[in-house]
């Protein structure tokens, strides 16, 4: 089979085209004949050697796919080959076949393409993981989303959707503010241009926010800090600023605020099977109907992965990049 390998330089130009052997499925497994695979920031994380893939991971990229079941390990039962899907990898994406836990891939929901498809599982598992499961995000509760146009953030302004809480979003530009406020978000902020501690604090007269979901890290600790309520959660999911920073815990204290957050790949199988029958009761059915969306944002081939890591390095893109595969 073709896959992306890359070089030890760990630039999008050390990216290229090779071609090894097929994986097979081991028991609970499932062979995956991938048509996408999503791009998304651990993968460029893994390309610069800065996150390692776990001992029994594939060392090839990807961490989402769409496509066809091509053969099942033993003892899976729950899907027959020709079955199209899209699954949580555990590596392995950016390649014409994957092979993926079979409790870890969920059915492609309602009218929706392969392509468009492959660019949920990351951001769904993600999201509720740490929403849900760590935040337990409520009906009436604002939830502030650092990185709001990104894929994570989309997802995030449709769980706020889901659950009743009252989305409010962070971006880098006036584009990507309209397009979050049109996705659901009620206040949409430019950081460029505007102070948004001030304007959370402005908008919620003083009363700051309930959970604060981050991918900033650095200089964002602390305010995220001093924008929550009490019994406030900060979720961190990534560090683009780094993860250290001075900080005054007393409002840690004083406001009882719970500091969290988490990875998906070290998760066991277990867990991240509990992840996905959640979101399978919980959120498919509404992607299925429409009432959930996703956004596309490009679609690259195979053979330009340089060029899509490029743009997910720029941040310019607004939701999901995807590799065509087949």
């Amino acid at each position: 089979m073709k896959f992306i390998q890359y070089g030890p330089e760990g630039t999008p130009e050390s990216m290229r085209i090779e071609e090894g052997p097929a994986p097979v499925p081991a028991a609970g497994e499932i062979l995956i004949e991938v048509h996408y695979a999503g791009v998304n920031r651990p993968d460029v994380l893994q390309r610069m050697g800065r996150y390692a893939p776990p001992p029994s991971a594939s060392p090839i990229l990807g961490l989402e796919v769409a496509g066809r079941v091509a053969a099942l390990g033993t003892d899976v039962t729950q899907w027959r080959v020709g079955d199209e899907v899209c699954a949580l990898t555990p590596g392995g994406g950016y390649a014409q076949l994957c092979v993926a836990p079979a409790r870890h891939a969920l059915p492609i929901p309602g009218a929706l393409s392969l392509a468009q498809a492959a660019g949920l599982p990351e951001g769904w598992f993600t999201v509720w993981a740490n929403l849900i499961g760590l935040a337990h995000l409520r009906a009436g509760e604002r939830l502030l989303i650092h990185g709001g146009s990104s894929g994570i953030g989309l997802t995030a302004l449709q769980l706020a959707r889901q659950v009743g809480a009252h989305a409010f979003v962070t971006v880098g530009n006036e584009e990507k503010a309209q397009f979050c406020r049109g996705f659901g978000a009620e206040l949409a902020i430019n950081y460029r241009t505007e102070d948004f501690v001030a304007r959370v604090r402005d908008f919620t007269g003083g009363q700051g926010v309930d959970v604060v979901l981050d991918m900033v890290g650095g200089s964002y600790i602390a305010k995220n800090i001093g924008l929550l309520r009490p019994d406030g959660r900060l979720v961190y999911v990534a560090f683009l600023q780094g993860s250290r920073s001075e900080v005054d815990l007393m409002p840690v204290m004083l406001k009882r605020l719970h500091i969290t957050g988490s990875t998906l790949r070290p998760r066991s199988v277990e867990e991240k099977a509990a992840i996905r029958d959640a979101l399978a009761r919980e959120i498919w059915p509404g992607l299925a109907a429409g009432r959930l969306q996703t956004h596309l944002h490009a679609t690259y081939p195979l053979e330009q992965a340089a060029d899509a890591h490029r743009l997910m390095e720029s941040s310019r893109h607004i939701g999901k990049i995807v590799l065509q595969v087949r």
